[in-house]
């Protein structure tokens, strides 16, 4: 009996393969990322950014990043991203942080997570750096502009 290794090892660091995640489960988490995203931009945010984080983490896969000038406006962003995804797309939102301080919210999602930060906790956290070998997401891609929703959606 030979119980010899193979002699050629497909993994020689010895890292865990990332699960794949089915499309499905990726174009709803799109959908969500795309949603938070414009009900950000509608309620006022600025440097409304979305991270495709899928390569980086098995955790989830979008990052939403919106910036408010008040605690009031953190608020209310906040609570509309929540109506939207939880009454429009029928999704619940797993935990929130943050609320009861308004310098940095975060909602979870599962699949996405979405931080709305004010300016100066955004900068000092600087998640864009931290994040930065994730793939951002034109706004153009999920049929936003800076304004809101664009006149042509992609299909």
């Amino acid at each position: 009996m030979n119980h010899s290794q193979p002699t050629s090892d497909p993994n020689p660091r010895g890292e865990t393969a990332k699960p794949e995640r089915a499309p499905a489960v990726l174009d709803h988490s799109r959908k969500l990322a795309a949603a938070a995203a414009a009900a950000a931009i509608a309620n006022k945010a600025v440097d409304v950014l979305v991270l495709d984080v899928c390569e980086q983490t098995a955790l989830f896969d979008y990052f939403v990043i919106a910036t408010g000038a008040s605690r009031r406006q953190l608020h209310a962003i906040s609570s509309e991203i929540d109506d939207e995804l939880q009454k429009r797309l029928g999704d619940s939102r797993m935990g929130i942080e943050g609320y009861e301080d308004s310098h940095w919210i975060v909602l979870d999602y599962g699949s996405i997570v979405i931080h709305l930060f004010d300016e100066e906790t955004r900068g000092y956290y600087d998640l864009e750096s931290l994040w930065a070998d994730a793939r951002v997401v034109p706004l153009a891609e999920l049929g936003l502009n800076e304004t809101g929703i664009s006149s042509n959606p992609p299909s």
